[in-house]
């Protein structure tokens, strides 16, 4: 594939979140902090389902892809973040802003096709344990884990080079810390509606197939586990399911309101842009590491070998 961009426009000037030196250097030490906690939580988390083979289960092999896909999602953005936060120049050439919006395609589509497969499931897991060795067989894990990246890498393809076509003219202001999609679209001076259309119909239904699937998961888990007697099997199901309801809740919550409620460079739509491009990817490893018994335990035995070791 060829890059292609006929305009005069070589790079963009990305706002960010403030003007003022000293705010810029505040936020600075904040987005570094978040982003080495990022870094450190997945890599910790990817190490001990790696290495304990207690873990080596079907929830915690999705669990590992999605502490994989936060680590590039957040990479993807926050580095020229914290780099701009830092200079004078704050700009993005073209070629580097397409790029940008390609792998954030890639890393959101897929995320939120994982968290999709995720609650399918903790949907066999508790509706149907006695099928579950079937149903989730290695296979069929790598099959659905792969069927997320596809898709994902599908929509950032198209989207992505129907970006490379348009031409840019005078307007180079990017009202925001980062480059997406949507961003790009009023800098343009060319026809977009082509552009428009394809992103509506390959986002939009992504979109919903995958928060109806995750919403059915969850009505039938609920309804399973309202027949369960026991108070510690219901306590025990609940407890299951809450460290994915969160991270969905977290995920989708945030990017919901980043694109559809407030207006464009608006400071609710870089708060929300914050929230789950920057925040949600710290919060997922810390979600699941303190809502789950498996995995503290299993960072225990990880520590208590690698000292034993040392």
């Amino acid at each position: 594939m060829t890059w292609r961009n006929h305009s005069t426009i070589t790079e963009f000037l990305l706002l960010g979140l403030s003007a003022d030196p000293t705010i810029q250097a505040l936020l600075f030490v904040l987005f570094l902090g978040i982003y080495l906690l990022t870094v450190m939580g997945n890599l910790i988390l990817l190490l001990v389902i790696r290495m304990d083979s207690h873990l080596h289960t079907p929830m915690y092999f999705f669990l590992s892809h999605l502490s994989f896909i936060d680590l590039c999602f957040s990479s993807v953005t926050v580095p020229k973040m914290l780099k701009n936060l830092q200079s004078q120049k704050k700009t993005i050439s073209v070629r580097g802003c397409l790029t940008q919006i390609f792998f954030v395609l890639v890393t959101g589509g897929t995320e939120v096709c994982l968290l999709s497969v995720m609650a399918y499931d903790l949907y066999v897991a508790i509706c149907h344990p006695l099928l579950y060795g079937q149903m989730m067989s290695k296979h069929k894990c790598v099959q659905l884990m792969w069927g997320s990246w596809i898709l994902g890498f599908l929509d950032a393809f198209i989207n992505g080079l129907l970006a490379m076509k348009i031409d840019f003219c005078d307007t180079y202001i990017i009202p925001h810390f980062s480059c997406e999609l949507p961003s790009i679209f009023p800098l343009s001076c060319s026809d977009i509606s082509t552009n428009l259309i394809v992103m509506l119909c390959s986002i939009i239904p992504h979109t919903l197939t995958t928060s109806i699937s995750i919403l059915f998961s969850y009505v039938y888990i609920i309804f399973t586990i309202l027949k369960i007697t026991s108070t510690s099997g219901r306590s025990k199901a609940f407890s299951t399911c809450s460290s994915h309801l969160t991270a969905v809740i977290f995920f989708y919550g945030s990017g919901f309101l980043r694109y559809f409620m407030p207006t464009p460079g608006s400071t609710l739509e870089l708060i929300f842009s914050v929230q789950y491009g920057v925040i949600t990817p710290m919060l997922n490893p810390l979600i699941y590491s303190l809502k789950n018994k498996e995995v503290k335990a299993a960072v225990r035995r990880t520590l208590g070998k690698y000292l034993v070791f040392q």
